[in-house]
């Protein structure tokens, strides 16, 4: 049962809650007629036992309906109207890496690319592009996902009318029943899986695969990687992976999910009619033993501690983690077995607070986290990882350790558990509020992780009933057994990375791992309840002083005289859910040379630093059990801070947006781990070309401004809590504040809410002209590219083309014309570069036209490959700009780019937020306003003329700058030529 959700496939990911975010409003697009042929249709067969819950007294989710065919196919479908019009596919093979033989390594994802290069109703090559022209974009509306223990093939159907679903059900089943498995597809799609397993390998990789090979240490998921070796893709040949194919797809290993805008009949209908009948070929073949981790022998004088080993790679930051270990084995998914779940997390919540509060307040550690997962059906575990401030790793394990230690010696308090009761209850509740707005394509996966996982789903209602019904269990007592039972293993391992040789041994991760530690009660919650009754207030209530339509919709303005303004839109299309945005300053424009590593520890400090009476554990504690959040970025004009919420917490919510402005406080400790968070990551941005990218190609873009260079640790280590706090109160103090408040909340007790926070506040000073006339620079053109290096693996590269366009309000319309040229070309660029020569897994072009300044806008290309595939990047990109700007380009190209636009502003449409971000800004510039209404001719009215038009003004050879990343060689540092 779907309670709390558990990450898939990776052993160290955290633990987190899921949140829903579908939010329907009114589509610009008139959606499809249906067929009316529903009296034509089968009936659905009876839902008495449906094959999910076999075995579980859970309540069926009785919005699902599920099925059998004869061949032992098993299906599920369910009607669903978010986003209108479409529908979600997911047709799911109980086969992955570890059912593959040592010589088929990697064959079960090379049969998912080759399952879309031909099969028995799509020619090469003509998957993609066939379900462009029903709308479906590739990459987010058409994708398959191979894991360790099945392939995944998933469609996002917009405009779904009854023939388009019955096409795509077609050629779906063709695609997984009659690939074509081709010698030739084999030798083409081959360097593909091979430009990817680049892509996507390096460093990370071969932590992934010490990571498995440690934990999964004797069992197949330790040498079992997903994307196989370079050896055995390229000795696949067409039998040995027709082999595979038809050894594991079979209809007894399949599970058809139908989740959408669309009779549940018809869905159940056209799977019979495409999948009915399939037939497997020979005898079916057992699954594999995925086997149990194995203990060291007793007599180990460390035992249970088992393998523990050093990984030193120098461009990452120091990370430990190690796993109590237990076999994974087959579960009844029963209402019990999910209230065990709910006390394990519980449990964890209590245990990952106190390690939270410990590093806030000065530990060895920068954080720790306690994280319950299975793996892959082959592992369970509880799993901790910690990341050391410095080389004093021994010290933090033990920190840690004894923290842990004090929550096994003793129950938690009746306090903690209910903390954390309350804040699982909040997500429950929403849960439940939003049910409507539950998105076809996330019910679709989870019900393909469910089966994956071999559990239930359950209606929200369901989860949060059996969670109220539950609370009487949550004792002191019950919550220290689970804690206990989290830490019982026969098995123990642990990998700590460092890029310090020499800091640690095997051996001496052992010890440290076998040694006794002293428990620490230390770090038990002893933060006092404290209520937003006993905070000071803002200021005095004020009334605005106008309130007006904006023309848009349901939107108004409200004006107070010290000129905040805010834009409110109540609708119950987003039932239990407000979204609040507060913009505010000049954004980068109000960051100075040499400030850039404030604005980064911005994000990690600026709201933890506190606010009136509340420091960051004050903050958490008020808004305990309340649906409240506090999120701040930095744009290119503006600053904001947002947070979704919910009407009975939208008052609090905005005290506390308000209260950063009205009472700042500006704690040292948020500052000074900021640091410490930034610090350790520096030097991982030199481990690959991709990392390197995201360090300095937006400093690059913008002519080498050194507001976009990322802080050097150097940089880091000079700046302070006091110059942090010199340059962000005089930006919390100036300009004109913008509040946004949209969704499901009671319009009068909105505004008064406003009346008494941002309402209350003093007058605010004006930004400076000069700061508001600062520009964003471009990058001078470059007919040789920059280089840069980095010290991931020899055979990784990266290489970018960047052409300068513009910016602002002006250019609104061109801007989206620009977003059709960059898709035609980023077509071009997939085209030649992955499906012609195999030298990249997935080249990007994209446009960017920023809207609160008038400048800094580019087209920006970019790839990974191998460093001897750079030249034919720039030589391809150079001719597909040359070729858009020479000829107009044709209409069925053309379509392929626009009936995907036209059906993402479709589904976009349909979420409130959709036109709250288009009108941002609006109340300083009422022609925001307008924005929504040429957007979508904007986009599918642009004519082949005007597409080449833009190509000749903007992508001249001359103008572009050139960027490449390769691999560190001698005498080069990895930063600069």
């Amino acid at each position: 049962m779907t309670t709390i959700a558990r990450p898939r496939s990776s052993i160290t990911l955290a633990l987190a809650l899921a949140l829903l975010v579908a939010v329907p409003a009114a589509p610009l697009l008139a959606q499809p007629e249906k067929s009316h042929i529903a009296n034509s249709l089968p009936p659905l067969p009876k839902q008495d036992a449906p094959w999910l819950y076999k075995g579980s007294d859970v309540p069926h989710d009785r919005e699902w309906y599920f099925g059998t065919l004869p061949n032992g196919l098993r299906w599920a479908v369910r009607y669903n109207q978010v986003p209108p019009g479409q529908v979600s596919i997911r047709v799911r093979i109980d086969a992955g890496a570890m059912h593959e033989k040592p010589e088929e390594a990697g064959f079960a994802h090379l049969i998912e690319h080759l399952v879309f290069r031909q099969s028995k109703y799509l020619g090469e090559s003509q998957a993609i592009p066939t379900w462009q022209r029903l709308g479906a974009s590739f990459g987010s509306d058409t994708n398959a996902e191979t894991t360790a223990t099945a392939t995944t093939f998933k469609i996002d159907l917009p405009n779904a009318s009854d023939a388009s679903l019955d096409e795509s059900m077609k050629l779906l089943s063709g695609m997984v029943i009659a690939p074509t498995l081709s010698e030739s597809d084999i030798r083409t799609e081959a360097p593909i899986v091979l430009a990817e397993k680049r892509e996507r390998g390096g460093t990370s990789e071969r932590l992934m695969l010490a990571m498995r090979k440690l934990m999964a240490e004797g069992q197949p998921l330790a040498d079992h990687a997903t994307i196989g070796s370079e050896a055995t893709i390229n000795g696949a040949h067409e039998a040995s992976v027709r082999a595979f194919h038809q050894r594991w797809y079979r209809p007894e290993n399949a599970v058809v999910v139908i989740a959408g805008d669309a009779d549940p009949r018809l869905m159940a209908a056209l799977i019979t009619r495409w999948f009915g009948d399939w037939r497997g070929q020979g005898a079916i073949t057992a699954a594999p033993d995925f086997g149990a981790p194995k203990a060291p022998p007793a007599n180990d004088p460390l035992a249970p501690v088992g393998n523990a080993q050093v990984m030193v790679e120098p461009s990452l930051p120091r990370s430990l983690l190690y796993g109590v270990l237990r076999p994974w084995h087959e579960k009844q998914d029963t209402v019990a077995y999910n209230q065990g779940l709910m006390l394990d997390q519980v449990a964890q919540m209590i245990v990952n607070r106190r390690l939270e509060s410990r590093a806030r307040s000065g530990a060895t550690y920068l954080s720790a986290h306690v994280d319950q997962q299975s793996e892959a059906r082959s592992v369970e575990g509880t799993f901790v990882t910690i990341t050391p401030l410095d080389g004093r790793w021994d010290a933090a394990l033990t920190e840690v350790r004894a923290i842990i230690a004090d929550m096994l010696q003793a129950p938690p308090s009746e306090e903690e558990i209910a903390r954390e009761l309350a804040e699982i209850n909040v997500i429950f509740e929403s849960q439940v509020q939003q049910r409507a707005l539950q998105a076809g394509g996330k019910l679709a996966d989870d019900l393909v992780q469910a089966v994956d996982i071999h559990e239930t789903v359950a209606a929200p209602a369901v989860v949060h009933d059996i969670f109220r019904k539950s609370l009487p269990m949550f004792t002191p007592q019950a919550v220290h057994d689970h804690a206990k039972a989290l830490f019982e293993g026969k098995v123990l391992r642990g990998l700590y990375i460092t890029p310090q040789d020499k800091e640690a041994t095997s051996d001496a991760l052992r010890k440290a791992l076998a040694a006794k530690v002293v428990p620490d009660p230390r770090a038990r919650a002893s933060a006092k309840a404290i209520s937003f009754a006993q905070l000071p207030p803002i200021g005095k209530p004020v009334e605005p002083v106008e309130v007006k339509p904006t023309g848009l919709l349901a939107i108004e303005e409200v004006a107070f005289a010290n000129g905040v303004k805010a834009q409110l839109w109540p609708t119950k299309d987003d039932p239990g859910r407000v979204t609040v945005k507060v913009r505010f300053g000049a954004g980068w424009r109000a960051i100075e040379a040499g400030q850039n590593a404030y604005a980064a520890l911005a994000g990690m400090a600026l709201v933890s630093s506190g606010e009136g009476p509340l420091g960051q554990e004050e903050l958490e504690s008020i808004s305990n059990g309340r649906k409240m959040g506090f999120e701040f970025r930095i744009e290119d004009g503006v600053f904001q801070f947002s947070a979704d919420t919910r009407d009975e917490d939208l008052a609090d919510q905005l005290y506390l947006f308000a209260a950063k402005f009205a009472m700042p406080r500006w704690d040292a400790a948020p500052v000074l781990r900021a640091k410490a968070a930034a610090s350790t990551q520096f030097e991982a941005f030199n481990s690959s070309p991709g990392g390197v990218l995201e360090r300095d190609l937006r400093f690059l873009q913008r002519g080498n401004d050194p507001r976009f260079a990322m802080a050097t640790p150097d940089q880091m280590a000079k700046a302070t809590p006091e110059g942090f706090r010199q340059m962000w109160e005089p930006i919390l103090a100036q300009g004109p504040i913008e509040v946004q408040i949209y969704g499901d909340f009671n319009r009068a007790k909105g505004i008064d809410a406003l009346k008494a926070t941002f309402g209350a506040l003093a007058p605010r000073a004006p930004i400076a002209p000069q700061v508001l006339s600062r520009s964003i620079a471009n990058a001078a053109p470059t007919l040789q590219p920059v280089s840069r290096y980095h010290r991931g693996d020899a055979n990784q590269a990266a290489a970018v083309i960047s052409w300068p366009t513009s910016g602002g309000l002006a250019g609104v319309s061109e801007s989206r014309q620009l977003d059709v040229l960059s898709q035609i070309f980023a077509n071009r660029m997939l085209e030649a570069l992955r499906e012609k020569a195999g030298a990249a897994y997935a080249p990007q072009v994209a446009a960017d036209w920023p809207i609160d300044v008038p400048d800094g806008g580019t087209i920006t290309a970019m790839a990974q490959m191998q460093p001897d595939m750079v030249p034919q990047f720039f030589a391809t990109a150079d001719a597909i700009a040359a070729d858009l700007a020479a000829k107009p380009v044709g209409a069925d190209e053309l379509a392929l780019v626009i009936e995907p636009l036209r059906q993402q502003i479709a589904r976009a449409s349909t979420a409130t937020g959709f036109f709250m971000g288009l009108v941002e800004g609006g109340t300083q510039d009422s022609a925001r306003y307008k924005l929504p209404r040429g957007l979508l001719e904007d986009y599918t009215k642009v004519t082949p003329e005007q597409l080449q038009a833009l190509a000749r003004h903007w992508l001249q050879a001359d103008r572009a700058f050139r960027l490449q990343v390769l691999p560190e060689a001698k005498g080069k540092t990895a930063k600069a030529d």
